[in-house]
C-alpha cells in the first residue's frame, strides 16, 4: 500500500473517531487533504467508497446515518462516524494463567494461515495482561497447520458465506459383501457448495455445507479438491441455526465407520503395520509371505501405508482398498517416469504478499502501533520492531507516518512522535490509545486454538482455560461467531492422551526413558534411551524433542511409533536447551544429502513441513524444490504414498532408483488393476 494510502486511511479513522455527530462526505472531504488529489468530483467519490469499503472489510465498524429522516437516501446529508465503543477492544482483563493459555493458543498458528491474525490478536490483548511469550515454559507445544493450497480461500468463503466450485475426486468406499466386479477408479467430478464450516479430523481439514448438486449436506476433504477453489457469485445464505462443525467432525466416525482389511506381508517386514494388527500374522498362500488382518476408519491411509512399503507389502482386500493402493503405485511410476521441465532452483524467500494483503497489515500495524507506545513510553526502537515483525528501518518510517497523519484544519490535530534517540514517545493520540476490537480472522485464531487446547492432556481441565474463553469470547463480541465455525482436533485423545500424558510428566519431573521406537525408513523397531524436552505437533502428529543417547544428539520422536516407555531415573541432558518452535521437522547435519523433488499444487506442503532450502517456480502450478535429508531410504515410499504429486528430480541415481522401487512394487499387482493409468488419467489440472 502506498504511504499517500495509508496516510488517507489512517487520518479517516482519526477522523471518524473524533466526535460522535460524525462527518458529511464534503466535510470529509475539507478535513483531509489527500482526497484533494483526485482528478474529478466523481473520482474523489470513488476513493472515499473504497477507503470506507476497505475499512469495514478489516473490522473497522464505519457507521452511516442521516439526521434527516425526510431525506435518508441522500447521500449529501448521510454522516459518517466510527463509535468509539464500537471500536475499542473491551476492557477485559486477564489473569497470568490465563494469559499462558491464550499465548498458547496464539502460537498454534505460528506456521498456518491464521498465524498472523493470532500474532496480531495478542498484540492486542497485550493492553489487557496477556504476555506475548508466556507459552515458552510449557512442556507442550501444538501446532496447528494449513498446508492444503485452498485453505485460505475455503476459509475466506466460509467466513464470508460465500459460495464456492472445485473439482473433488471422492473417498474409497467399500463394496457390500454381494458385491460384483472390481472397483472403478474413483473421478474428479465439479461440485458446487454453500459453506458452513470448516474442522480438521484425522489430521485432514474438511468442509462441510450444503451441496447444490447433490441438495443435501455434505462433507469435503481439502486434500482431495482437484482444482483451484473458485469463489462464486452471490453471499448471504443462511447456515441452519443448529448446525455445529464439532457436532459435524464427530459425526465423521458414522461416515468413516471402522473398516476390515487385509494386507499380505513379507515375513520379517511391515513392522508398523505389524503393530497395528488385530492379530498374529498368519501363513499366506505363497512362501515368505504372511496375512495380517487390520481395522481402520480410513482405507485410504492404509492404501498409503501400503504403498509406501513397496514390493514387502500388498493391499488384498476389500477390492477398494487394493484398488487404491494400486492407483497410487501407478500413478507415482507414471509422473516418475515423465521427462523432467528445465528449471534453475534460487534460494526459498518468502512469497511476496497480495497488494490487499499488504494493505491490511499496514494499517493494521499502525493502528495497534499507537496503543502499544501509549502503554511502553520510552519504547526501545529495535525491540519494537522485532515485536512487529519489521526492520528498524520501516518502523522509523511507519513512525514518520504517524507524525503526518491526522487532520489538519483544527488545533492539535496532529499526533506528537518523538523517537530520535531511539526510544519511542507518542502524545496527543487519545482517540488511538486503545487497541481496535479483535476482526474476524483474529477472534477465530484464538478461539479455535483455545477450544483445541481443551481436548488436550494436562491443558483442557483448567480452570484458566474456560476463563480465558469465557473472557475472550466477550472481548470478541460479533467477531466471536467465525470461531464457531471453524474446530480443529490435533489427536484422537483415546489413542494419544495416555502417552502424551507421560510424556509431560517426564519433562516436567526432568526423567529419563526407556522407548519401545519403531523407525520405518528402516522397519525395525529399536531401544533409545532418551531425556524429554518438549512435545510439539504439525497437525495431528506429536513429536517428543529429546537428547537421544545413542544418537549422541537431539532427535524428533513420532508419538504415535513409540509403543513402549518406561521411567528409568534422572534425566541427565548434555544437549542444549530448547529455543523456539523448530522450523521443520529435520535438523541439519554435515552428513545430509540434497534432494530436489517436483511438487504438484496438491503437495505444495511438502516446501514448507520439509524445510526446502531452495526453490523453482514450474508451469500449472508446480514446483520445484531442494531439501536436505539425513538418508534417502524413505523418499521412494515417501513418493508412493503421493500418488503423482511428487517426483524426484536429484539426484540422478536416487530418481532412477525410485522408478525401480516402484516397478518392483507394482509387480506384486496383477490383472487389470495393475495396467499403467492413461495420459489423462495423470494429468493434474
Amino acid at each position: 500500500m502506498s504511504a499517500n494510502r495509508t496516510e488517507r486511511l489512517l487520518t479517516l479513522v482519526i477522523v471518524l473517531l473524533s466526535t460522535g455527530r460524525g462527518f458529511t462526505k464534503q466535510e470529509l472531504f475539507e478535513e483531509i487533504e489527500l482526497y484533494g488529489e483526485a482528478p474529478s468530483t466523481a473520482a474523489r467519490e470513488k476513493l472515499f467508497d473504497r477507503d470506507k469499503a476497505f475499512l469495514r472489510e478489516q473490522g473497522i465498524p464505519v457507521e452511516s446515518y442521516s439526521e434527516e429522516t425526510l431525506y435518508d437516501q441522500d447521500n449529501s446529508v448521510r454522516r459518517y462516524r466510527i463509535r468509539a465503543d464500537a471500536y475499542r477492544l473491551p476492557g477485559v482483563r486477564f489473569t497470568p494463567e490465563e494469559s499462558a493459555v491464550l499465548a498458547l493458543a496464539a502460537s498454534m498458528w505460528e506456521q498456518a494461515s491464521l498465524g498472523s491474525a493470532a500474532a496480531r490478536a495478542l498484540r492486542k490483548l497485550q493492553a489487557r495482561g496477556v504476555v506475548a511469550d508466556a507459552s515458552a515454559a510449557s512442556p507442550l507445544q501444538p501446532r496447528i497447520r494449513t498446508n492444503d493450497p485452498n485453505f485460505d480461500t475455503v476459509w475466506k468463503a466460509t467466513t464470508t458465506r460465500t459460495p464456492i466450485s472445485f473439482g473433488y475426486r471422492p473417498a474409497a468406499r467399500v463394496r457390500s459383501s454381494g458385491g460384483a466386479g472390481k472397483p472403478a477408479r474413483r473421478r474428479s467430478t465439479q461440485r458446487h457448495l454453500q459453506p458452513w464450516g470448516m474442522g480438521s479430523r484425522f489430521g485432514h481439514w474438511y468442509v462441510v455445507g450444503w451441496d447444490l448438486d447433490r441438495r443435501a449436506e455434505r462433507f469435503f476433504r481439502l486434500s482431495r479438491i482437484t482444482t483451484p477453489v473458485a469463489l462464486e457469485t452471490g453471499s448471504g445464505y443462511e447456515v441452519p441455526p443448529d448446525f455445529s462443525i464439532e457436532e459435524s467432525l464427530a459425526s465423521l466416525d458414522r461416515v468413516f465407520a471402522p473398516v476390515t482389511a487385509t494386507v499380505e506381508v513379507r515375513k520379517g517386514s511391515a513392522a508398523e503395520l505389524r503393530l497395528r494388527a488385530d492379530a498374529p500374522p498368519v501363513p499366506a498362500g505363497r512362501a515368505g509371505w504372511e496375512l495380517l488382518t487390520l481395522t481402520v476408519s480410513d482405507l485410504d491411509a492404509l492404501a498409503a501405508d501400503t504403498a509406501g512399503l513397496g514390493a514387502h507389502a500388498v493391499a488384498v482386500d476389500p477390492p477398494e482398498f487394493r484398488q487404491t493402493a494400486s492407483d497410487l503405485l501407478q500413478l507415482a511410476l507414471a509422473a516418475q517416469l515423465r521427462p523432467l521441465p528445465s528449471f534453475a532452483l534460487s534460494r526459498r524467500t518468502p512469497a511476496p504478499a497480495s497488494s490487499s494483503t499488504a494493505a491490511q497489515s499496514h494499517l493494521a500495524r499502525l493502528l495497534d502501533l499507537v496503543p502499544y507506545v501509549l502503554g511502553n513510553q520510552g519504547a526501545d526502537l529495535e525491540q519494537t520492531a522485532r515485536r512487529f515483525g519489521v526492520s528498524p528501518a520501516q518502523l522509523a518510517s511507519d513512525l514518520n507516518l504517524l507524525f503526518v497523519s491526522g487532520p489538519r484544519h483544527y488545533p492539535n490535530g496532529l499526533m506528537d512522535v518523538n523517537f530520535e534517540n531511539g526510544q519511542i514517545y507518542i502524545d496527543n493520540a487519545e482517540d488511538l490509545s486503545e487497541p481496535v476490537r479483535l476482526g474476524m480472522d483474529e477472534a477465530a485464531a484464538l478461539i479455535v486454538g483455545l477450544e483445541t487446547l481443551s481436548t488436550l492432556p494436562g491443558v483442557g481441565d483448567t480452570p484458566a482455560l474456560a476463563g480465558a474463553l469465557e473472557k475472550l469470547s466477550e472481548a470478541a463480541g460479533e467477531s466471536g461467531r467465525a470461531g464457531t465455525a471453524v474446530a480443529a482436533r490435533l489427536a484422537e485423545p483415546e489413542v494419544t492422551a495416555g502417552v502424551l500424558d507421560e510424556l509431560q510428566r517426564a519433562i516436567t519431573g526432568r526423567r529419563q526413558l526407556q522407548l519401545r521406537y519403531l523407525v520405518p525408513s528402516r522397519d525395525e523397531v529399536t531401544d533409545r534411551t532418551v531425556d524429554p524436552r518438549r512435545l510439539f505437533s504439525v497437525n495431528d502428529r506429536w513429536y517428543l524433542e529429546a537428547w537421544c543417547h545413542r544418537s549422541e544428539a537431539v532427535r524428533n520422536f513420532r508419538v504415535d511409533r513409540i509403543h513402549r516407555v518406561a521411567d528409568s531415573g534422572p534425566a541427565s541432558w548434555q544437549g542444549p536447551d530448547p529455543d523456539s518452535f523448530p522450523s521443520g521437522l529435520f535438523r541439519p547435519g554435515p552428513g545430509d544429502e540434497l534432494v530436489t523433488l517436483l511438487l504438484e499444487p496438491s503437495a505444495s506442503w511438502v516446501e514448507s513441513a520439509y524445510d526446502a532450502g531452495r526453490r523453482a517456480d514450474l508451469p500449472r502450478g508446480r514446483t520445484a524444490v531442494e531439501l536436505r535429508a539425513g538418508n534417502t531410504r524413505w523418499i521412494p515410499g515417501f513418493v508412493a504414498r503421493q500418488g503423482g504429486s511428487v517426483v524426484v528430480a536429484a539426484p540422478e541415481s536416487l530418481r532412477r532408483d525410485t522408478g525401480e522401487w516402484l516397478r518392483s512394487a507394482l509387480a506384486n499387482y496383477t490383472g487389470h488393476d495393475s495396467a499403467p493409468p492413461t495420459d489423462a488419467e495423470t494429468r493434474t489440472d
